[in-house]
């Protein structure tokens, strides 16, 4: 790859980490950009996978006070989310070139469309989720978790292991309708099962043949870089209008690709 290349993928990999730390969908600008600058389709969502998994420990770090409460829940559901993230990422992996290519429009266009309903999917979930204890205890009331809920945990584990895009978001609304939890214990599950699943697909895609090594670890650095400093802004940025941006930009991509590919 020419230098250009590799530094027109480590922008990607800022922009990717401080979109994500600010409002989401950093996946939605990092893939497109390894796709324009030559990468196979298949090769740059692998590559896009491993390059931004190192980021998801942040968001387990910052919600470790409430996952701590959480210990037997999530030892049961990280296992079905690692069994989730493998399958989606020997799909992916088993998936042509061309038929990827092909799913990119649908995908993206999926991820912008859940992206853009996030705001009011949490204002949903924070009317049906209290923080507090209604009774006044301030702690949670134990309930027992159903006992299929481990179904839609696994089904969204392997769209994360294919694509990834707006996989937390897929998580937080499948938690949020199944569990009676407070959002911020919902937000640290969540946190902690789209680490596992992001961690085993780039674990997998290690040994796949299809990581550019080069611009994986040049986005990697970048993007933990660009990470910290979407935290550090965070207060003076507005994650509505960046996440209003970043809708426009998938949208857009997605016709692009919808264009070029399928007519």
């Amino acid at each position: 790859m020419t230098p250009w290349e590799i530094a027109a993928g480590g922008a990607a990999g800022f922009v990717a980490g401080a979109v994500n730390a600010l409002a989401g969908g950093g996946t939605l600008v990092s893939f497109p950009v390894l796709i324009a600058i030559g990468l196979p389709p298949v090769a740059a969502n692998v590559t896009n996978t491993v390059a931004l998994s190192p980021g998801y420990l942040g968001g387990v770090l910052s919600q470790r006070a409430e996952a701590a409460t959480q210990r037997q829940r999530i030892r049961r559901l990280a296992l079905v989310a690692a069994v989730g993230g493998l399958v989606g990422s020997i799909l992916l992996v088993l998936t042509s070139d061309d038929a990827f290519r092909n799913l990119i429009p649908a995908l993206i266009l999926f991820a912008t469309l859940l992206l853009a309903g996030q705001e009011r999917l949490r204002a949903r979930l924070q009317r049906n989720h209290p923080s507090v204890d209604p009774q006044g205890g301030g702690e949670p009331v134990p309930r027992h978790d159903p006992s299929w809920l481990a179904v839609p945990v696994l089904f969204v584990s392997i769209y994360g292991g294919y694509f990834g895009a707006g996989l937390g978001i897929m998580l937080l609304a499948v938690l949020g309708i199944l569990l009676p939890d407070p959002l911020p214990r919902l937000n640290a599950l969540k946190q902690v099962l789209a680490f596992v699943i992001n961690v085993t697909a780039a674990l997998f895609f290690l040994t796949s043949g299809k990581v550019y090594w080069v611009i994986a670890l040049v986005m990697a650095i970048t993007s933990l870089a660009g990470g910290a400093a979407g935290g550090r802004v965070a207060g003076s940025v507005k994650p509505e209008v960046l996440r209003a941006i970043v809708v426009v930009i998938g949208l857009s991509v997605s016709v692009v690709y919808a264009v070029r590919y399928w007519f």
